[in-house]
């Protein structure tokens, strides 16, 4: 008797409510988008600060921009499968 209760319990938890998944992409996007503001707000005071190291600090930022946005990137796909599942 318990494996029919488990087994409709793992059935109900695979339907997510797509507005659910749209409210969780967009609270998860933020951190990404927190993350971008923060590199290229470093790159500007490090560039005002020692203009002569702006392209070593522009590639450093470029990354792990790049790394960043891999995040929102994930969060997007997630959503997809969840809002089609």
């Amino acid at each position: 008797m318990s494996n029919i209760v488990l087994a409709q319990a793992a059935e109900a938890a695979g339907n997510i409510n797509p507005g659910l998944a749209a409210i969780g992409y967009g609270l998860g996007a933020i951190g990404p988008g927190i993350g971008v503001g923060l590199i290229f707000a470093a790159v500007i005071n490090g560039t005002a600060r020692q203009p002569e190291a702006q392209g070593k600090l522009q590639s450093i930022a470029f990354s792990t921009f790049v790394l960043t946005e891999v995040l929102a990137l994930i969060g997007i796909v997630i959503y997809f499968l969840a809002s089609v599942g």
